[in-house]
């Protein structure tokens, strides 16, 4: 594990799909970015990292046009939010599925609120490909309440790469689910990154998690919140509990604490 402090992330680089630049942002009177610097290359698999509250889902909202900000520059693949959302997809806690549809019609409607203009039966065999490459091939006419919630996940992320975009954001995707199934996914996900080559920006607040799936992952303070670290993980996958894992929790979890100790004070 190689340590990169936060400056260096003020580099310009045109492999950049993603760029936070001096952003602030006060919502209802409370700052919560003040002076937020990171940028996140093409093809790269990155959490973003931090104490609960610090902004984490804020900044996919801001990546996603979702909120506006009041200072500095997000950068989406060389434009504003506003020109560029398109390009990007959400993957969230919660599957969000349509009850009354199945799975592939679930994973097709993601096309259809893009509008993407594709005749009915593209969008189907698109689809089934989607779900074919999440492992759910055989379960494209089951409904969500036949679904296990791992498989609903999977739904989603299916619907997610349905529109092809260039990058996957996903808010704690992991979180509800048991740890067995949690374990499964991960390593499907890391999987399915490999095979699609997008660039994926991945909300955890769990050490092993980032620990597990990322390149790197960038250290969010608390409010307001800068980035603490970039810590860039060179580690092969798939990576085992062993002392190379230990260590690394060790000196994040050292870091959580240090993050708690200061806020009390």
């Amino acid at each position: 594990m190689t340590l990169v402090r936060a400056a260096s992330d003020s580099r310009a680089d045109t492999s950049d799909l993603i760029r936070f630049e001096h952003v602030r942002l006060v919502l209802g009177g409370l700052t919560i970015f003040e002076d937020l610097n990171f940028a996140i290359p093409k093809g790269e698999f990155v959490c973003l990292l931090g104490p609960s509250g610090c902004g984490k889902s804020t900044t996919l909202r801001l990546m996603g046009d979702l909120l506006p900000y009041d200072g500095g520059r997000v950068i989406v693949e060389g434009g504003t939010p506003a020109q560029n959302w398109q390009k990007l997809a959400y993957v969230f806690q919660s599957p969000r599925l349509a009850p009354w549809r199945d799975a592939l019609a679930n994973v097709r409607l993601g096309m259809e609120l893009r509008r993407l203009k594709l005749p009915r039966a593209e969008m189907d065999a698109r689809a089934r490909a989607m779900l074919d490459l999440v492992g759910l091939g055989a379960d494209a006419a089951k409904y969500p309440r036949m679904l296990s919630g791992g498989e609903k996940q999977r739904v989603a992320i299916a619907r997610a790469l349905s529109v092809d975009p260039d990058v996957i954001m996903m808010d704690e995707p992991f979180s509800a689910l048991d740890p067995n199934t949690r374990q499964r996914l991960r390593g499907e996900i890391v999987s399915i990154w490999r095979k699609t080559g997008k660039t994926i920006v991945f909300v955890t607040h769990d050490v092993d998690e980032a620990l597990l799936l990322a390149d790197r992952i960038i250290l969010f303070s608390p409010k307001p919140t800068i980035v603490l670290e970039t810590i860039i993980l060179d580690q092969s996958r798939p990576r085992g509990d062993g002392d190379w894992l230990r260590q690394k929790r060790g000196a994040l979890n050292a870091a959580f604490a240090r993050m708690e100790e200061n806020r009390e004070k």
